[in-house]
């Protein structure tokens, strides 16, 4: 395949006024200035002519949970949270993705190419979240990073869910003490294992426990704590936690993180935030605030703009981050917010979030400013095979 004559944003640095892409085998394999295109057309390419269009990496949501509430549906569609027990690392999202959802459609007609979705926030631990992209046949063959985080969550969530089961926690300490406790236990079992490996006729071999073995990720630097946040208090207990055991984090919602703004620059930490286009239903979202990501970003802290799908439907990415540039967000930073910086703070930047060589071929042509809400997109590109074109 073949795009020519578009207006390329790639979001690595060097955008192209009139450029082209070459994609083959679903990779991107050149792209550059129409007037440097030295080989010319080929008979057997699809050519896709971009003359007056944009043309930008595909749409991150670096926090959803598309598949894991169908639309719709009801209960019987509803598998984000599984409150019987307030520690389930051992569970993955692509155990209960439906990926034939309609919403699937509505993000690839939205340009939205790649999501990270995953458990909710009614447990402490709640699970793997995967990184997907929009379109395929089986879960498989749209799985980009499977597990690339582990969701954990602070704050009423995990509080009011298991308070009406007068079940601990019921408090933000029992919250800390019980991911403290899986965090410890994790350790115990990994040096166990240590111990067994070096010397196994010394050593017995601990017993197979599947949710310790989850969490050895976790401990091993492998993948991030999806960290549900989003009072001033419960950010900085995540810190605190993560410091402790030595664990990478990104801070999911921060809703408050503006207001401790110069803690999240000094201790190097990432916010996702979102949903923005939300009421204030609950008293943690007191001080939400569609100001939040223009604050930190303008004080250095890499930001990457969610949904929170369904809490804000995943055809509405692009209209928070123009929503966030209303209120005083740079625009460049807005379009970061849901392209490489979305794809950076979720490990995914190799594959996704840019237009450039030897990354994945999922591409958006879109016929004004990305950010502008009359904008249309034109057509979607996933892995180098257009999945929607507009009439």
């Amino acid at each position: 395949m073949m795009i020519i004559n578009g207006r390329i944003i790639g979001m690595a640095g060097k955008d192209y006024e009139n450029g082209y892409i070459t994609i083959d085998d679903g990779k991107i394999i050149g792209i550059g200035n129409m007037s440097d295109l030295q080989d010319g057309l080929k008979d057997n390419v699809e050519i896709i002519d971009a003359k007056g269009y944009n043309v930008l990496p595909g749409f991150v949501d670096a926090h959803c949970h598309l598949g894991l509430i169908n639309d719709s549906v009801g209960f019987e569609g509803e598998d984000v949270n599984e409150l019987t027990d307030p520690v389930t690392p051992h569970l993955r999202a692509i155990d209960g993705i439906y990926h034939l959802d309609r919403c699937f459609t509505d993000a690839i007609e939205a340009g939205v190419t790649t999501v990270v979705t995953g458990p909710g926030s009614g447990n402490v631990i709640g699970g793997q979240f995967a990184a997907i992209k929009t379109s395929g046949s089986r879960i498989e063959e749209m799985m980009l990073k499977a597990p690339v985080a582990m969701k954990v969550a602070f704050g009423e969530n995990p509080k009011r869910v298991y308070f009406q089961k007068k079940q601990m926690p019921t408090t933000r300490m029992a919250t800390a003490a019980l991911l403290r406790e899986n965090l410890m236990r994790a350790k115990e079992y990994k040096l166990k294992l240590e111990d067994y490996n070096k010397d196994k006729k010394k050593n017995d071999k601990p017993v197979y426990d599947m949710k310790m073995e989850s969490l050895l990720m976790v401990l091993n630097r492998e993948i991030p704590l999806k960290a549900h946040a989003h009072r001033a208090d419960d950010i900085i207990t995540a810190i605190r936690l993560a410091k402790e055991f030595d664990l990478k984090i990104t801070l999911e919602h921060c809703t408050e993180g503006y207001l401790i703004k110069d803690i999240l620059l000094s201790e190097g930490i990432h916010a996702v935030i979102g949903p923005l286009l939300t009421d204030r239903c609950k008293i943690e979202l007191k001080n939400q605030s569609l100001k939040t990501p223009g604050i930190l970003s303008r004080a250095g802290v890499k930001v990457a703009i969610m949904t929170d799908h369904p809490c804000v439907p995943i055809q509405y990415l692009s209209f928070c981050a123009a929503m966030a540039v209303r209120e005083g967000m740079d625009e460049n930073e807005a379009l970061k917010a849901i392209t490489i910086n979305a794809a950076e703070i979720t490990g995914i930047d190799n594959r996704v979030g840019s237009l450039e060589k030897g990354k994945d071929g999922d591409i958006i042509i879109m016929d004004g400013n990305p950010l502008d809400i009359r904008t249309k997109i034109k057509t979607t590109i996933i892995g180098g095979k257009v999945v929607f074109n507009s009439k």
